[in-house]
């Protein structure tokens, strides 16, 4: 049995949870949905158990259960890893230590260290710790006001696009560009994507991120930079829009393969 925690984000046209359970039931796999909301995790009815957590809201109540089931159960992504990839400044953190490339990155709590920043950078991006689907980001110059504390902020890379790499079990397996006429290129902020070929180190370098965010699966979010690319922020519950990879499938078998790793 496989334990399906859905993407609270999920609509009739887009729906991530629905692509994975589809690929299940070809393959004859058991799988249920459950309720962080409405689960006690010390009750002992899932222990040994499967867990797949497609999206999740990061609040105290569904967080905190999950990461109680996480002890006695197999969880995708681990609580670890998606609270890590929701926390940017977890994430740059961990990418820093491990030597992968990502932008010139500044936090703190004062503001008057922010705007030296900013001065000192003739600008910088300003990320809410926090923030999903490209909400809240936005080109903060000398002068301007810079956001609300904490002040998380990194160098602006001159760009026209940028790329998401969906990496599964260390592999790169399907990525695209994105492109929009604002800051970010998020699909949710307007943005199109395209599928494309994977090069050689844009994919080595996605699949080190997911590394040391500790992820089973996730989407790694990159830009060019100079010769070679950087890596923006890594997305622990991600959505694979415009990926011409069988992600679902892909997916789904590496699901299965946790199955039966269980099952021993």
């Amino acid at each position: 049995m496989i334990w399906i925690v859905p993407k609270p984000t999920d609509t009739s046209g887009d729906n991530s949870t629905a692509m994975v359970i589809r690929e299940l039931e070809k393959r004859g796999i058991k799988h249920s949905f459950i309720n962080l909301c409405e689960t006690n995790p010390f009750d002992g009815t899932l222990s040994g158990e499967l867990i797949w957590v497609c999206g999740m809201r990061n609040d105290g109540v569904q967080f905190e259960t999950l990461a109680a089931l996480g002890l006695n159960n197999r969880v995708v992504n681990s609580p670890d890893a998606i609270a890590t990839c929701a926390n940017k400044v977890q994430t740059s953190a961990l990418l820093m230590k491990a030597g992968i490339p990502t932008p010139r990155t500044f936090f703190t709590g004062s503001r008057d260290q922010a705007e030296g920043f900013i001065r000192e950078n003739n600008g910088a991006v300003y990320k809410p710790v926090y923030g999903f689907d490209g909400n809240g980001v936005r080109l903060v110059k000398p002068g301007d006001e810079p956001g609300r504390e904490p002040y998380y902020l990194q160098e602006f890379v001159e760009n026209k696009e940028d790329f998401r790499v969906f990496v599964i079990d260390g592999e790169p397996v399907g990525a695209i560009s994105r492109r929009s006429d604002s800051l970010t290129h998020n699909i949710h902020q307007g943005g199109t994507g395209r599928a494309i070929t994977i090069p050689g180190e844009m994919g080595s370098i996605a699949a080190r991120a997911a590394r040391a965010v500790g992820a089973d699966y996730c989407g790694v979010d990159l830009l060019r930079s100079g010769d070679g690319y950087t890596v923006l922020e890594v997305n622990g519950t991600p959505n694979w829009h415009c990926m011409t990879a069988p992600i679902p499938s892909l997916l789904t078998d590496y699901l299965v393969g946790c199955l039966d790793g269980i099952r021993g």
